[in-house]
């Protein structure tokens, strides 16, 4: 009865390392749809472009934003460009860019973040 006990236990450890790792199917990392781009486009033609070109890096009244992403890190402060950066620099500005939080809802701001990474 032990040694039938002790090889359940074996097996199972043997089965657990032989199941394949699980991707994330969202968050961090994540690829953002097609449809979460399209709409994240469509919030910052409306409330970003004001300010900020979308096809260029040069200065509008805030920075250009083609290739920031590629760029690595932001024009103004030089912290690193992370989809989570990004979504903070959104949702509260800075002494130049006003706050966003309480203008876009959270679901716009994810999606403004998703199209500003395919810049």
């Amino acid at each position: 009865m032990i040694f039938c006990g002790a090889a359940l236990a074996v097996a199972s450890v043997v089965y657990a390392q032989d199941q394949p790792a699980k991707k994330p199917a969202s968050g961090a990392g994540a690829k953002p749809s097609a449809a979460a781009v399209a709409r994240g486009k469509e919030v910052f033609d409306k409330k970003c472009a004001v300010c900020h070109y979308a096809d260029s890096d040069a200065k509008k009244i805030g920075p250009g934003l083609k290739d920031i992403s590629k760029r690595g890190t932001f024009t103004v402060n030089g912290n690193k460009v992370t989809e989570d950066s990004l979504k903070t620099w959104i949702e509260n500005g800075d002494s130049l860019m006003p706050p966003f939080k309480e203008v876009l809802e959270a679901p716009q701001i994810k999606d403004v973040v998703a199209y500003v990474r395919t810049l």
